[in-house]
């Protein structure tokens, strides 16, 4: 029996659907569930001046969006600075300067072209770098190679000292060994890293005191932490990488301790590979897709000018030179810079949380469905408002302020990753409401319903998927927005008793000769 309590509130007409109603020229074609996210253009014009514009002249000469150019260049400013530098924002809130970016293309979008381009700088940086670490290396491999053969002598000689010198000999013999162990030769720099494992990203991070970068052109990197080698996922070091998390190792074949972990990820993939991952075991009940900064531009294939003007050779080498000039500056910290927000710049922030915190609601909440990464955004706007304020100071970012102007730069940033960020996660069938909306149509289809009560629905639906009313009614409700059913309340018997439960009528492109339930329109129950 259907409960009057149940249904009650329900959005209906207020009679059934006449012949005129059932023609399928009353009806509009519906509007397809997905696909209709607006996914507004990366605004480069938020970005300082010198970077902007080489973002906007690579994707001129490339033909390319500018979100592919724009979201690596925000990884290249997180390589520079991630590790070695983190955004005070109020209170105990502090957050490392690291990013996880990930834009998709179809194939033929010349995205290693625009990869070499932007991040030819930091691998000019890695070289000065190493350079500059050479003699040091050099010489600390001489003197513990040194040391190491000087506590070995001794400890030849103590061994075969006299009874009455042997105390001191091996007190000695002690001593060089203690130092010798003390003794460690630094690694050499490296700032990028490709498809590598998580055993050997841990491992790389561990030698360059937290910090690195994973820059790619492929999505390889997905299966690699997948499980590609490994055959289980194993994303810890990518989970503590972003958030800072202190991470140990300890293994029989090797032990590693990184303190404050500063791992940053900027990739560029094919849109498939972003629907695959959404399906990996674990990726998002472990917290690994709410890291991602996601960009799915358009692609300009097809649209794409033959002669396109070069990037401007001044542009190029301001790009270079900053870019380089930026990461040799910071790469000597240690204790990482703390850039500090003005109290305009705070205010922002405050603001923007007070907008988004309503839309991180389960039940109707914008974000609801994708809380996980929207809880992490406000977060992700402070690191690129961290970022854009280096850009613009360079190596003296610490002692300035960011500014009320570059922090509402960034809350724009932030605005265009969360509208891709629900394209993408609408891809990956994130949203539980869509998917019950698809599960709907598909119980519809097969059954040629045209015409069918909520609790025939309900019934006939996965308990695992619909388990109550308040479960199929968001879904039901979007599919009378785009156009798949009307609901109606039937028209009373005129007999005693409880009116009829309100029905749903199906468009006429889904009705079929399937299975019918038996038409229950007119009977008092």
């Amino acid at each position: 029996m259907d409960s009057p309590d149940l249904w009650a509130g329900l959005p209906t007409l207020e009679q059934p659907p006449g012949e005129d109603d059932m023609a399928p020229d009353a009806w509009e074609d519906p509007i397809p569930l997905t696909g209709g996210r607006e996914r507004p253009p990366f605004p480069a014009h938020v970005l300082p001046a010198w970077l902007g514009e080489f973002v906007g002249a690579v994707a001129e000469e490339t033909q390319t969006p500018v979100d592919l150019a724009g979201s690596i260049a925000l990884a290249v400013l997180a390589t520079a600075a991630g590790g070695r530098s983190v955004v005070h924002v109020r209170g105990n809130w502090r957050e490392p300067t690291n990013l996880y970016t990930v834009v998709a293309l179809p194939p033929g979008n010349r995205k290693s072209a625009v990869f070499g381009l932007l991040t030819n700088p930091l691998y000019e940086a890695e070289k000065h770098l190493k350079a500059a670490m050479k003699p040091v290396i050099v010489e600390a491999e001489v003197t513990a190679r040194l040391a190491k053969e000087a506590a070995e002598k001794a400890a030849t000689k103590a061994a075969s000292a006299e009874a009455d010198k042997r105390e001191q000999a091996v007190a000695t013999a002690v001593g060089l060994a203690q130092t010798a162990d003390t003794l460690t030769v630094p690694a050499e720099p490296v700032l990028l890293a490709d498809d590598s494992t998580p055993e050997t990203v841990t491992s790389l991070m561990a030698e360059q005191g937290g910090r690195l970068s994973v820059m790619s052109a492929e999505g390889g990197i997905f299966d690699i932490i997948a499980g590609r080698y490994s055959g289980a996922p194993n994303m810890e070091v990518f989970l503590k990488g972003h958030a800072g998390d202190r991470l140990r190792v300890n293994r029989q074949t090797r032990r590693e301790y990184i303190d404050k972990p500063a791992l940053t990820i900027g990739l560029a993939v094919q849109p498939d590979v972003l629907q695959e991952i959404g399906k990996v075991k674990g990726f998002k009940g472990r917290g690994l897709l709410g890291r991602f900064l996601y960009s799915l531009p358009h692609s300009t294939v097809g649209d794409r000018q033959v002669v396109t003007e070069p990037v401007p050779e001044q542009t190029a080498a301001t790009y270079s030179a900053r870019v380089i000039s930026l990461t040799l500056s910071l790469a000597e910290w240690t204790d990482p810079a703390v850039i500090q927000l003005s109290p305009e710049a705070d205010a922002a922030l405050i603001g923007y949380q007070k907008r988004l915190e309503p839309q991180l609601r389960a039940r109707g909440g914008k974000l609801g469905h994708v809380s996980d990464w929207a809880g992490k955004l406000a977060g992700a706007v402070a690191r690129m408002a961290a970022l854009l304020h280096l850009a613009e100071h360079l190596g003296e970012g610490y002692a300035h302020l960011v500014r009320e102007a570059t922090m509402v730069a960034a809350i724009e940033l932030g605005e265009y990753y969360t509208a891709h960020a629900l394209a993408v996660f609408d891809a990956m069938g994130a949203d539980p409401v869509v998917g019950r909306a698809r599960s709907v149509l598909d119980l519809i289809r097969d059954n040629g319903w045209g015409d069918v009560s909520r609790r025939d629905l309900l019934t006939a639906l996965s308990r695992s998927e619909v388990r109550t009313v308040a479960d199929l009614e968001p879904a039901l409700a979007l599919l009378e927005d785009h156009g798949y059913l009307r609901s109606y309340q039937p028209e009373r018997t005129g007999k005693p008793g409880r009116p009829p439960a309100p029905r749903v009528s199906v468009h006429p492109s889904l009705r079929g000769t399937g299975s019918q339930l038996p038409d229950r329109r007119r009977t008092n129950r």
